[in-house]
């Protein structure tokens, strides 16, 4: 071992040990704070985000180790300086919220700058472990508050002292890094989390797969179906998009190649399907338990909002499949003996189905969110012994934990770019006055209103994972939204959706450039694909808005329901066909474009536009199954 590897090995090893403990003390205190005690609000958001620094500093050193960067000595010297600086300002903030709540002690121009230095070290931390996007978030919110004043129009504020700055965005338990936001991600995401990776990592997902593949067997799709199925399931457990494609797209994607699909089609579909994952009920990943929070309504209220849109979701996926098959002549083909549901298989399904009906159960009895996910661990530990793998490997269960709480660490500081947004907005007004120009924009038309709000929303929201990018849109869109008479509800699912949405959108669609490598495709002509097959997801929210009986806890009524379900499922049908300008045949263009014009109309709200339009639609598919007999009846003639 040379001198210059010697060091380096020595400090990867404490990187390595600090990391683990930092983890298993943030697990520790998600476990406590869920289902055992409260811990004191300003303790806990210090403590966490002090755990989060050094876990966040210790995955970017390993980050820089893969890349074969991090054997300079000047890293580690930043990397101490960052820890110092970090845990520094977060004892400014523990001390000056103690002296606040035994004194009238107002923030002094000395705290700003342990305040600022914090600021520094998380959009720094944020840079690296989350990218330029988020980073330029924050950094945003900090130099809108310092310099803002001197911008034109409404941009243009009264103007912030270093120390009122300070105040906003770190001496604050409502907005900024502390506020509100962290406040939830601690007490009730942090949870689910460790939840989904516990589940993960006891074998619940492989038998997931196999469960899937099993439901679509018979089905032209057959793999690609089972991605789109596997997804929906694993999606709900894992909360990450990214996370979602590489627990199934490695498995997926090269048996959907294998039955004849395209790369580009195989990456696009399993990127569309995982992103799905978190629309999908019971569980939804983060933003979902954020929502609620936000909202006041209740997780299990969300929960069943959700799912009639997911299910629209998934039923444009499997239609999308399904028109794909035809047009390459994929026939069904018979399972493979691999596919075959074992004993074991049948029997680690309940590592998978009891705690999630332990999560709904304890909803309806009545307790809190958090509770639910402390319940639903707790249950989960105790039937991982049923799985023969985890009792060879106990240690698996220590290392899903300690990645869990990692995940949860990396969330955190992403947050912390959040709350700084939330905490420049907020005190600014900025928001509210985008709302006023949006509806000056909007003039008198609810869907013109929508339409601006969804471009808004996706270039929000464009390559930032969900979570954050719902956080942004629903701060700057939400308001405006709201002022149109949408039921605060629908404006938080019609925002998570273009929130979920932008994983997909071109030129920063990170869904599609996860799953390209995986399946050996153009990342560019994946993530067109990926739009394209996803397209559903930027229809159904434009649905709810106008429908919201589709959420069903608000506004029901039974025959308006069923009137709209079977007129969005018709529409996503034509709609699918025409993007694939085929159905049972190759379509011509008149076709395509008809099909197009009559999947809308079908959708609006007047009888005399929708009602014609049904009706069209009905004789375009007879129109469509009779020329495809003819054009049969004439291959079969000429052989």
């Amino acid at each position: 071992m040379t001198a210059d590897t010697a060091p380096r090995g020595t400090f990867d090893k404490l990187y390595l040990v600090l990391s683990a403990l930092a983890c298993f003390l943030l697990g520790a205190i998600a476990l406590y704070s869920s289902g055992v005690g409260l811990v004191e609000p300003k303790l806990h958001r210090a403590a966490g985000f002090a755990l989060a620094l050094i876990v966040g500093i210790a995955v970017s050193r390993n980050r820089r180790v893969a890349a074969g960067s991090a054997g300079d000595v000047r890293h580690l010297i930043v990397d101490v300086l960052l820890l110092a600086a970090g845990l520094w300002s977060i004892w400014s903030f523990f001390f000056v919220q103690t002296q606040m709540e035994v004194a009238l002690y107002d923030v002094t121009a000395a705290d700003a700058w342990p305040a600022l230095a914090g600021l520094v070290v998380f959009l720094e931390l944020c840079r690296r472990l989350w990218g330029w996007g988020l980073f330029g978030v924050g950094a945003f919110g900090v130099l809108y508050l310092l310099y803002g004043q001197d911008l034109p129009g409404i941009m243009a504020h009264t103007g912030f002292s270093l120390k009122e700055v300070a105040e906003a965005l770190w001496y604050n338990t409502n907005k900024g890094v502390f506020g509100s936001i962290t406040n939830i991600v601690l007490s009730t995401v942090f949870i689910f989390i460790v939840f989904g990776v516990l589940l993960e990592g006891t074998g619940a997902g492989d038998t997931l797969l196999k469960f899937a593949f099993l439901a679509t067997r018979r089905t032209r799709g057959g793999p690609a179906h089972a991605a789109i199925l596997a997804s929906s399931m694993f999606g709900t457990m894992s909360g990450s998009t990214v996370a979602n494609i590489v627990g199934t797209g490695t498995f997926t994607i090269p048996m959907i190649k294998k039955r004849g699909f395209s790369p580009t089609f195989a990456a696009g579909i399993e990127a569309t399907a995982s992103s799905g994952g978190q629309i999908m009920p019971p569980i939804m990943g983060a933003a979902a338990l954020v929502m609620a929070d936000l909202t006041g309504v209740g997780y299990l209220n969300i929960i069943v909002a959700a799912l009639i849109p997911a299910l629209f979701y998934y039923f444009s996926l499997f239609s999308a499949v399904t028109v794909e098959a035809r047009r390459q002549g994929i026939t069904v083909q018979p399972m493979s003996v691999e596919d075959r549901i074992t004993r074991l298989d049948l029997i680690n399904s309940v590592l998978f189905l009891g705690p999630i009906l332990t999560i709904v159960g304890s909803l309806l009895a009545g307790f809190s969110t958090s509770a639910a996910g402390f319940y639903a661990v707790i249950i989960l530990l105790v039937l991982s012994v049923i799985n023969p793998e985890v009792r060879a490997d106990p240690l698996r269960i220590w290392r899903s934990f300690l990645k869990g709480a990692e995940s949860g660490a990396v969330l955190l500081i992403a947050i912390a770019a959040i709350g700084i947004l939330v905490g420049a907005l907020d005190s600014t007004g900025l928001g509210l006055k985008l709302a006023n120009v949006i509806a000056a924009v909007r003039g008198e038309s609810l869907f013109s209103a929508l339409l601006v709000a969804m471009v808004g929303a996706l270039i929000l929201g464009m390559g930032m994972p969900t979570l954050p990018a719902y956080l942004i849109i629903i701060l700057v869109m939400g308001p405006a939204i709201q002022a149109l008479g949408v039921s605060m509800l629908t404006a938080h699912m019609f925002v998570f959706y273009y929130g979920v949405a932008s994983s997909l959108t071109p030129p920063v669609a990170i869904a599609a450039y996860a799953a390209a490598p995986i399946a050996g495709a153009n990342p560019l002509k994946t993530a067109f694909m990926s739009f394209r097959l996803g397209m559903a997801k930027f229809i159904i929210p434009f649905v709810f808005a106008f429908y919201p009986t589709v959420l069903i806890i608000e506004e029901f009524a039974l025959l308006p329901f069923l009137w709209i379900v079977a007129r969005t499922c018709f529409c996503i049908w034509l709609f699918s066909s025409a993007l694939s300008a085929y159905d049972r045949r190759k379509l011509p263009i008149p076709e395509v474009v008809a099909r197009f014009v009559v999947a809308f109309t079908m959708l609006a709200p007047s009888p005399v536009l929708h009602l014609p339009a049904i009706l069209i639609g009905v004789g375009l598919i007879l129109w469509d199954i009779r020329a495809a007999r003819s054009v049969s009846a004439n291959a079969g003639a000429r052989l």
